[in-house]
Order: C-alpha cells, then sequence, then structure tokens
C-alpha cells in the first residue's frame, strides 16, 4: 500500500478493497500541487499493487473535492509563465490519466459537493455512489477558462449524452443527486449514513469478480471510444480469445460443473 501524506489510505486485507480519502474537511477537500501529485503517484502505485482489487475514493467531512484551493492552486498561477501554467494542467490531467489506466475498478463515493476538478474526478471513476447531500457542478466556465478541463469534455459525454454534457460545461450549473442519477452522472443515490457502507459492499463485490476481465474490460471502454465497429469488433475478438486461455475462464466453467460460487484469481 501507498503511504501518502495528503489524503487518508487503508487496505482491507480480506477484501481487497484499498480506500482513499481526501483528507481536507475544513477545506472541502480542495485540491493542492502536492494532493493532485500524490494521488497520481497513488493510483499508478495501488494499479500495480496485488493486495488491491477495487478502490474507493471518497472525501473526509461535508464534501467530497470542491476542485483546486482558491488560494494555494488559482491564486498561485496568477501571472505563472505558459511553461508553469503547462507544467500544472498537464499534472491535473495526469491524474485523470492515472485512474483511468488503473487496471483495478475504482468507485467513487460522493459526499457533499464535487466542484470542478473534483466532479472531473468523480466522472473518472468507474462508477459513482451518490449520497443525497451530494451535488455536482463543472464550474471551469465561470472562472474564464474552458469547460473542456482533465479531460471533462472526453468523460462526460460518454456519461450523460453531447447536449446534457454541453450544458452543464458551458453554463456550470450545480447538479443535485437525484438529476444527477436521473441523466446517467450518478449510478446509484443513498442516504448519507450508508455511503461508505453501500460503495464498500460495491467494491468488495467488484473485488471478487476475475480481475483479469475487469481490467480488460475497463481498457476497452476507453480504447474503443476511437475504434470504428469493425475495428472495435476485431479489438473483441482478440481480447475475449486472450481470456478464453486464463485460469478464470476455467474457473468459471469449474464452478458452474461443481455448482458452486467461482473463486477467481
Amino acid at each position: 500500500m501507498i503511504a501518502p501524506t495528503t489524503f487518508l489510505a487503508t487496505l482491507d486485507t480480506e477484501s481487497g478493497v484499498a480506500t482513499l480519502t481526501l483528507n481536507r474537511p475544513d477545506r472541502l477537500n480542495a485540491l493542492t500541487f502536492e494532493i493532485y501529485t500524490e494521488l497520481r503517484d497513488g493510483f499508478d502505485a495501488l494499479g500495480e499493487d496485488a493486495s488491491v482489487r477495487a478502490i474507493i475514493l471518497t472525501g473526509a467531512g461535508r464534501g467530497f473535492c470542491s476542485g483546486g484551493d482558491v488560494l494555494e492552486i488559482i491564486g498561485a498561477l496568477i501571472d505563472r509563465p505558459t511553461h508553469e501554467l503547462l507544467a500544472f494542467t498537464r499534472l491535473t490531467c495526469d491524474l485523470i490519466r492515472a485512474i483511468r489506466q488503473c487496471p483495478k475498478p475504482v468507485v467513487a463515493a460522493v459526499n457533499g459537493i464535487a466542484a470542478g476538478a473534483g466532479a472531473v474526478i468523480a466522472s473518472a471513476c468507474d462508477l459513482r455512489i451518490a449520497a443525497q447531500s451530494a451535488s455536482f457542478a463543472f464550474l471551469f466556465t465561470r472562472v474564464g477558462l474552458s469547460g473542456a478541463d482533465m479531460g471533462a469534455a472526453w468523460l462526460l459525454p460518454r456519461l450523460v449524452g453531447l447536449g446534457r454534457a454541453t450544458e452543464l460545461l458551458m453554463t456550470g450549473d450545480t447538479v443535485d443527486a437525484t438529476e444527477a442519477h436521473r441523466i446517467g452522472l450518478a449510478n446509484a443515490v443513498v442516504d448519507d449514513v450508508n455511503l461508505l457502507r453501500s460503495a464498500t459492499a460495491l467494491a468488495a463485490r467488484l473485488a471478487q469478480g476475475p480481475a483479469s476481465a475487469l481490467a480488460d474490460t475497463k481498457q476497452a471502454l476507453d480504447d474503443e471510444a476511437s475504434l470504428t465497429l469493425r475495428e472495435a469488433l476485431d479489438a473483441e475478438a482478440t481480447r475475449q480469445a486472450t481470456l478464453m486461455q486464463g485460469a478464470d475462464f476455467r474457473e468459471a466453467f469449474t464452478a458452474f460443473r461443481d455448482r458452486r460460487e467461482p473463486r477467481f484469481r
């Protein structure tokens, strides 16, 4: 497991579920340069950790993540030269890359506000469980920046459709948990007191699944966004033929034959 200094990281060794908790509750878990760096490195490390089979990302206190810290990031970027600004924006995009390329399922447990970068980070996770208190806002245009930040213009249309994504990215309007669920931004909405319990149950269920198949599914969902149907069919045929040679495929058949639950590696 990783040993971060800017957020909390725990691992349930029995289930293989790692929980990352943003830990600046007094600032609604606003992001700093250090948090971006440690989260990026953390997801890279968890992806290679054989003891981790699924990941939960959440926030301490009343909010999931309110985006970049106004003083520590936004204020610090004013009047910086272009090459330093580009280094920062690439760092933020590297975090999204790390989440998407992590071969483990990532579940966002969204408590309270997910705004700006926080909303994009939640969107980059594979699944989102929202508390009743949750809300989402892609605020970039409100501060004079493009709504296409940190991959938002790639991620959001694939979750809610182009028309609704255009609306959210251009207006910066806030969407509550019920509406987020209705449009497909949240996979489920639960009472606040049940948020972590529900997210943990989902992550544990995924952790019991076939790791290679789940990792391959996640990669295919990203890769096939740029493929034609013919290319996608060819890619999926190759993927399936490869996985059919694996131990998990054999275990699934054996478990069916023996009338028991499969025990995937």
